[in-house]
């Protein structure tokens, strides 16, 4: 039974979650296993539950609770719903909600890179991307496009980040991911050896002298593969590129010398993905 909670007073600790915490603060660096992310929508919300996450409360319009949310209501048990008009939780938050529905979740224990990557053929390994709809969009197409896993350098954005969940409408619940290397000298030093490690050939998607092209039958024939994307505006750094055993382009026309790195995630995991 949804344990419905009329907000009468904005400053109440019990919102902080939703208002006043930073993202540092929520992911909670220093006690992980306190840790906690937002998700926003229902059908985002909806995955997380189906994922297996476990809800601390929900923060929603009044109009939800018999609307379209009324679904995952049933499937939180007592979970506090902390409940107002559209007006107020904008103003509580600071922006209007994506479908008028948050939802708090305990973040998961962390996986190792050796965990996730056991079993997989194809991964993605990202290098310090730093933009959340970037990070969202990568997971999204990751999903749909047959990623096995996603490994992300100490510096990128957090893909249990508020916009980085919504952007990728929850498949970052669907998409094994984890951290690779300690800190972000540990990646620059010895990131690409731990991939080769892990047992994966490794493609960086550059331009350079030596790049091939992304239709190249030997990177298809490859039984494990790491494509390794690096951070907008400077791509993949030259210690990176050069420690890998491939450097991948996608062919261009009309002058255009680059993609976005969401839309060549796209691209690349579509022509190198585990199918």
């Amino acid at each position: 039974m949804p344990n419905i909670i009329e907000i009468s007073d904005l400053s109440s600790p019990e919102l902080d979650v939703y208002a006043r915490l930073t993202q540092a603060q929520l992911r909670n660096r220093l006690e992980p296993e306190k840790g906690v992310f937002i998700a926003e929508s229902p059908k985002v919300i909806a995955r997380a539950l189906d994922a297996g996450y476990q809800p601390l409360s929900l923060l929603m319009e009044r109009r939800q609770i018999t609307g379209p949310a009324a679904d995952i209501l049933t499937r939180c048990g007592d979970a506090p719903v902390y409940t107002a008009d559209r007006e107020t939780l904008a103003t509580l938050t600071g922006y209007q909600l994506t479908r008028g529905v948050l939802c708090a979740f305990h973040r998961p224990a962390p996986l190792s890179a050796a965990q996730i990557c056991q079993n997989a053929r194809r991964v993605a390994v990202l290098e310090n991307i730093v933009d959340s709809t970037n990070i969202g969009a990568i997971f999204r197409s990751a999903a749909a496009l047959n990623m096995d896993a996603v490994l992300l350098t100490p510096s990128c954005c957090d893909p249990l980040c508020r916009r980085a969940v919504r952007v990728s409408m929850g498949t970052v619940f669907q998409v094994p991911w984890a951290q690779i290397s300690a800190s972000p000298a540990d990646w620059t030093d010895n990131g690409i050896r731990q991939l080769h490690a892990l047992g994966f050939k490794t493609a960086a998607m550059a331009l350079s002298d030596r790049s091939v092209s992304i239709d190249d039958a030997a990177l298809a024939a490859e039984p494990r593969l790491a494509i390794v994307l690096g951070t907008e505006g400077d791509g993949l750094a030259h210690s990176t590129i050069a420690a890998c055993d491939y450097t991948v382009k996608i062919p261009m026309s009309h002058g255009v010398d680059s993609l976005n790195v969401a839309a060549a995630s796209a691209v690349a995991f579509w022509q190198l993905g585990n199918r």
